[in-house]
């Protein structure tokens, strides 16, 4: 981990992920072994983000196989405080992975981004997060999570990760979590200062920075490209 990383960054530094993030740089690489290499990512940089983001909590009891009676455990946030949000559309790859470390089900809700090409700022097409809030008439309606799970992954510039940050913050969660599976050193700088108390982030690995196009250097290529087959496009 490079000592200039902001301290709410966090790149993991298991030996497995590192010998899976360089197969999955190779160019030689299928797309659906990408699919596979991204789904084991996302699990490792999970496992280690969610160790860190949730806690454990007595929640009743129950009975063994046996019949012995023990304390069962839940997590805190509860998960209906929880939502997942993938970043269309390579945030797709993540959901998997993520939705299994986690006890029960959660809501998940999508947000399109994507980067305009001479800017390389993101341009938000789609955003499916439930901003009608409980009120008298209508209690059951789906207000803001306590803790928002974002998935990407890449962070190149960091535009793409500030432009979903500030999204859910106005939405009104309390915490956010990013994993990704790669990301540069820039980007990472920059979008933990977007809401340096409120965000952790959490990578498999970090590059230096981006070319003239904004393409991680050495990088994955077009993720979304290679995990879809739509290369050459």
């Amino acid at each position: 981990m490079a000592p200039s990383l902001p301290n709410n960054a966090h790149v993991s530094t298991h030996p497995c992920l590192k010998a899976k993030l360089s197969q999955l740089r190779s160019a030689s690489t299928s797309s659906k072994d990408v699919q596979t290499l991204v789904h084991d990512i996302a699990l490792m940089v999970g496992y280690e983000a969610l160790a860190s983001g949730l806690s454990s909590v007595d929640d009743g009891t129950d009975k063994s196989p046996l019949g012995y009676t023990y304390t069962k455990t839940s997590i805190t946030p509860s998960p209906p405080r929880i939502s997942l949000v993938p970043i269309l559309r390579s945030g797709l790859s993540m959901v998997p992975a993520l939705s299994s470390l986690l006890p029960t089900p959660v809501p998940v809700h999508h947000l399109g981004l994507y980067r305009e090409k001479s800017t390389l700022q993101p341009v938000e097409y789609y955003n499916n997060l439930p901003y009608h809030k409980p009120t008298e008439a209508n209690p059951d309606a789906a207000g803001p999570a306590e803790l928002a799970i974002i998935v990407d992954p890449i962070i190149a510039t960091g535009a793409t990760a500030c432009a979903a940050i500030d999204t859910l913050r106005e939405w009104g969660v309390k915490r956010i979590i990013v994993c990704s599976v790669l990301a540069t050193a820039s980007g990472l700088e920059r979008a933990c200062a977007e809401w340096e108390e409120g965000v952790e982030f959490w990578v498999g690995g970090c590059d230096a920075d981006v070319d003239e196009k904004g393409m991680i250097k050495p990088g994955l290529g077009d993720i979304g490209d290679r995990l879809y087959l739509t290369l050459g496009k």
